[in-house]
């Protein structure tokens, strides 16, 4: 079996793009779980687990704008 390509070497952007999206995505996930007190669900080595986050995490802004969604930066 060959070594899987790595997803930034693909042809379409937007798939290229989609990392970016699914971290950026998760890290609003751990803010609103963190804001209103509910659990994180993940899979980890297929065991599920609830995940309570209890301080802010360290997130890469300069990935995110900061004008809203729907607002022109």
């Amino acid at each position: 079996m060959s070594k899987p390509k790595s997803i930034e070497t693909a042809l379409n952007s937007d798939l290229r793009g989609s990392w970016i999206a699914i971290h950026r995505a998760a890290a609003r996930a751990r803010q609103i779980a963190m804001q209103t007190g509910t659990a994180l669900v993940v899979v980890r080595n297929g065991v599920l687990e609830h995940l309570y986050p209890v301080s802010e995490p360290n997130v890469d802004r300069a990935a995110e704008s900061e004008a809203r969604y729907g607002e022109s930066s």
